[in-house]
């Protein structure tokens, strides 16, 4: 049964000495000094921890497609040159 006027039990964070504090308001360890109230279990996560757990999902927004109507007229401007060269390429067999 512990001794209630020993104060706090502890465990030392770096040399793990059992100790009692003496109902000192320093918990400092006999053993190394260590002040217990700086154990890094004691200290809170940095933020980029929980930060990355609670940020939103990125939206990824959908592509839109092109015009059919532009496509369009770019065979129709084909057409034309294809007719073009057509109509003068037919001389030419003429005279053969």
């Amino acid at each position: 049964m512990p001794a209630k006027d020993l104060g706090t039990k502890h465990v030392c964070y770096k040399c793990q000495t059992k100790f009692y504090d003496m109902k000192k308001p320093d918990p400092l360890c006999p053993k190394c000094g260590a002040d217990q109230r700086e154990s890094p279990a004691l200290k809170p996560q940095p933020e980029g921890r929980r930060g990355r757990l609670a940020a939103a999902p990125k939206v990824i927004e959908p592509i839109e497609p092109e015009e059919p109507a532009a496509a369009g007229e770019d065979e129709e401007e084909e057409l034309e040159t294809f007719e073009d060269e057509e109509a003068a390429a037919e001389p030419e067999e003429e005279d053969i």
